[in-house]
């Protein structure tokens, strides 16, 4: 007898291919950020802004939301988009200053700083696993951040760029945690990034950039990679795998971006550069299985 057509294995390799693929096409998103003859930030409002359209086309076609959004609920999406649009600024100027591969690994720093929070919301100490991830992520932290103090001071600054764009995705995933139980996960990402849109100008603006690029191709990449194949292929993905798939998942993105970094712009990595980046990246995976009774996956919990 042929098996059901949902148990073939065609389709049980289809959630895992997207995985993959979503994870690959956001680690090539900070590449196109420094090819873009744009600014950082406005870089990030293009990123946006391109994708927008195409966004709220996938968010017309889910069903409506379960519950009656309300007006204190859209202001509560608009204020998580600011968050999301100052994540995306400070991530993109960190960008410019660091390596690809020490963007990737901060600007995902959300699931830890999301666990770092957890004990002090929840006033209590960690447990043995989520020891094991804080270990691991200071002691990868200060490897990382000590390197790049060794080769300037502007790459340790851009590392604190990216780790406070880390810190600015954890507070847009807390300001949506109940958005994120009521409304469908499009819809979530059109409307936050349509409230992040302008702020991102306004910020491209303030900081004097150019906004109107003389090459479009690296921001139609940008929007293409990182919003819509990057952003898709995970919100198919995530509801097959488990927080350790996903973490296991996310190191990809890290080891794509310092391959990146190295053919594109001579970025090479020592075996001392190479222990930090794997201690980092396994205190992620760590924080995202302690993370999995939180609640706090959703379907665009991953930031680049």
């Amino acid at each position: 007898m042929k098996p059901p057509e949902e148990f073939a294995p065609r389709h049980r390799f289809l959630p895992l291919a997207a995985l993959l693929v979503g994870n690959a096409a956001l680690a090539l998103g900070p590449w196109f950020v420094r090819l873009a003859d744009s600014g950082p930030v406005a870089a990030g409002f293009w990123r946006v802004g391109l994708a927008l359209p195409v966004l709220f086309l996938f968010a017309s076609r889910e069903p409506a939301p379960a519950v009656p959004v309300t007006r204190r609920m859209l202001l509560t999406i608009a204020a998580g988009g600011v968050f999301f649009a100052l994540d995306l600024s400070s991530w993109h100027v960190g960008i410019g200053y660091t390596r690809l591969g020490n963007a990737a690994l901060f600007g995902n720093s959300g699931s830890l700083i999301l666990m770092f929070w957890g004990f002090v919301a929840w006033a209590r100490w960690p447990k043995a696993r989520e020891w094991l991830a804080v270990l691991a992520a200071l002691g990868g932290a200060a490897i990382l951040m000590g390197r790049s103090f060794e080769v300037s001071t502007q790459t340790l600054v851009g590392d604190l760029f990216c780790l406070l764009a880390g810190l600015l995705y954890a507070g847009y995933l807390l300001i949506l945690q109940d958005a994120r139980r009521a409304v469908t996960s499009w819809r979530l990402l059109s409307w936050s990034s349509a409230a992040g849109v302008p702020v991102l100008l306004i910020v491209a603006l303030l900081h004097g950039e150019p906004v109107w690029p003389h090459d479009w191709w690296p921001l139609v990449a940008l929007a293409i990679s990182s919003q819509l194949i990057g952003q898709g292929m995970l919100v198919y993905a995530l509801r097959h795998f488990s927080p350790l798939a996903i973490g296991l998942a996310l190191l990809t993105q890290p080891a794509i971006a310092s391959l990146a970094g190295w053919l594109a712009f001579g970025e090479r990595l020592g075996p001392i550069d190479v222990l930090g980046m794997a201690l980092l990246a396994g205190a992620l995976v760590l924080a995202r299985v302690a993370g999995e009774s939180t609640d706090t996956k959703s379907a665009d919990t991953t930031l680049a």
